[in-house]
């Protein structure tokens, strides 16, 4: 079992930065791929950016490409989201998921954390 906890989301205005965190507990987790997602009011939930495990290969979508980073402290249990130059269209709540490649049955999810930008 592996639990999840987002935190660093706030209200800013457009250009800004937030650093988003997703603290995890539990067995191994220093052995899970993490990734974010969003999910905007009246939206599907969509990917934002992953992390293996090694903290070695990062996957991006198009639209954050060259704003965000993703990073891992596995010291720390700890994946960071940055978002810099943010836009209105990136209001959203942020949820981290921690996944095992290949074993579906470990799948978690945090509560996620509010981003809000302004104009």
């Amino acid at each position: 079992q592996v639990q999840l906890v987002e935190s660093g989301g706030g209200l800013v205005q457009a250009g800004g930065s937030l650093r988003l965190s997703c603290a995890a507990s539990g067995r191994a987790v220093s052995t899970y791929d993490i990734g974010w997602y969003r999910q905007a009011p009246g939206k599907e939930r969509e990917f934002v950016a992953s992390i293996d495990w090694s903290g070695n290969i990062t996957y991006y979508t198009v639209s954050v490409k060259g704003r965000f980073a993703i990073s891992r402290d596995n010291a720390k249990n700890t994946v960071y989201l940055q978002l810099n130059r943010l836009k209105p269209e990136d209001t959203a709540i942020y949820y981290c998921n921690a996944v095992v490649a290949g074993f579906a049955e470990y799948d978690y999810w945090g509560q996620g954390t509010q981003v809000t930008v302004s104009t």
